[in-house]
């Protein structure tokens, strides 16, 4: 495939986005940036949020999985499902009730300001590293498709990449993410279905065939039943029901597009539809990497892992199958970039600067400060990128997974202190708290094969942080009026 083709193809499905997002961003302010007026229909909200949750990462990575740990990743996704009917049910009615534009007012509301202050740090934190780090995976792709070819060096692919997210997330924030993540999630999904459907005909099997090489080749096992082994089964479950609760409901990207739907009753039908999706989305993922899996022991190929993918289509696929996958990936590169980027800038103003509490600024000085900020985090993710990129870790959603245990726990543990107790708590000690705990947690990972007789602690780490995070608030707490 041509590069310069390929180029001419990414250009024209920017200036698609670029079309979308000038069209709904007219007449933007900025409560239309932050919770998108608060009139966003809810089918639209649940379709783009899968290309929110997926990523580039689940494109890239889940499919490249299937080698190394078979269908094992199901098992968290299941988990995933239980945790997103915690959220419908348990974390929007509080939210809707208090009117949040930020999530972590909650937490300000509930244990007090710093409390607050240290949620909203913990968010940003965690959503830079995990979008960053997202990013990076798409970005070589890319780089490695086409562009080392024409001597485009990788900092600039990621320069040109982050401009065009500006573009077109600027003035309308979340008004216009709800509508391009819809345009964006479409395309991901095409891709998917078009190059399974490929493969399929190309290795002459139906789906019960497949099924049936992909189990004789033991790419299939969904159930670990080793508790010492990191994909334990019963870990797995909790651990990806705690990662949907972390990751979406304590998460203000998220949930920031759930609050702009009208009402709680629409927001709900949001989370459970998609819970139900991203069963069947991510099985198909998994189905997907077993042929990519099946047809690389047919053509005798040796890349594994996140180079799995890339390798067949871009070495053994026809020309028009390549301009679909790098599609499809963008597509899935956008939502988990544009969406981080708001969040980010709409986490930062309302939360640490108290944008919208700012009586003694005009709306014009507002929407200033709301677009330097949404500048500088793009340079960040610029800088984060390359950093990873220096890093070069083989297995991303490896990495992502692992990064969200230790920054999002001290997010489960507060929220789960603040609805589950009516304790008062000293306030300032929450930052010393959320900071020990994950500290605590990595001693433990790292030594837990010697001092638990070989049990490896997985991503039940995600859980403990929070207990740890929930103990120490509680050792620091007094009854009395929340």
């Amino acid at each position: 495939m041509s590069p310069i083709l390929l180029l001419v193809f990414i250009a024209a499905y920017f200036l698609l986005l670029l079309g979308m997002a000038h069209w709904k961003s007219k007449g933007a302010n900025s409560e239309s940036f932050f919770v998108g007026n608060r009139d966003s229909h809810w089918m639209l909200v649940a379709f783009g949020m899968i290309g929110t949750s997926l990523s580039g990462v689940t494109f890239i990575s889940v499919p490249g999985a299937v080698g190394l740990t078979a269908f094992s990743y199901l098992q968290i996704i299941i988990g995933q499902f239980f945790g997103y009917l915690l959220i419908a049910f348990v974390l929007l009615p509080l939210f809707y009730r208090l009117q949040l534009s930020s999530i972590y007012d909650y937490l300000g509301r509930r244990l007090g300001p710093k409390s607050y202050r240290t949620g909203a740090g913990f968010f940003i934190v965690s959503r830079t590293l995990g979008a960053t780090a997202r990013l990076y995976l798409v970005v070589g792709v890319l780089q490695d498709a086409a562009l080392s070819a024409m001597g485009i060096p990788f900092w600039l692919t990621t320069a040109v990449i982050l401009a065009m997210i500006l573009f077109y997330t600027y003035e309308g924030g979340v008004k216009t993410i709800v509508w391009t993540d819809t345009l964006q999630t479409a395309g991901m999904l095409a891709g998917l279905l078009i190059c399974v459907v490929f493969l399929m005909n190309h290795l002459g099997y139906g789906v019960p065939q497949a099924l049936d090489a992909m189990q004789a080749s033991g790419l299939s096992k969904v159930w670990v039943s080793d508790p010492d082994s990191r994909l334990f089964w019963l870990k797995q479950l909790l651990a990806g029901a705690a990662i949907a609760v972390a990751m979406t409901g304590l998460d203000q990207e998220m949930m920031q597009k759930n609050i702009s739907v009208k009402t709680v009753g629409g927001a709900q039908k949001n989370v459970v539809t998609l819970a139900i999706i991203m069963v069947g989305v991510v099985a198909l993922f998994l189905f997907l990497g077993g042929l990519l899996s099946l047809f690389a022991a047919q053509a005798g190929m040796s890349e594994k892992g996140d180079h799995l993918f890339v390798a067949v289509v871009m070495q053994h696929l026809p020309g028009w199958v390549q301009i679909v996958f790098v599609l499809a990936l963008i597509s899935a590169l956008f939502p988990s970039a544009d969406g981080a980027i708001t969040a980010l800038t709409s986490s930062f103003c309302i939360d640490l600067l108290g944008l919208q509490r700012r009586s003694d600024w005009d709306e014009a000085t507002k929407v200033r400060v709301r677009q330097r900020v949404h500048l500088s985090f793009a340079v960040v993710f610029l800088a984060m990128v390359l950093l990873f990129h220096w890093i070069a870790n083989p297995s991303m959603i490896g990495l992502i997974l692992k990064l969200a245990a230790y920054t999002y726990g001290p997010l489960l543990g507060m929220f789960a202190f603040g609805i589950l107790t009516k304790r008062a708590v000293r306030d300032g000690m929450t930052p010393l708290v959320a900071v020990a705990a994950p500290a605590l947690c990595w001693v433990l990972e790292s030594f837990s094969a010697r001092w638990l007789g070989g049990y490896e602690v997985g991503l039940e780490l995600l859980l403990l942080n929070g207990a740890l995070t929930f103990l120490g608030l509680l050792a620091f707490s007094r009854r009395g009026p929340a």
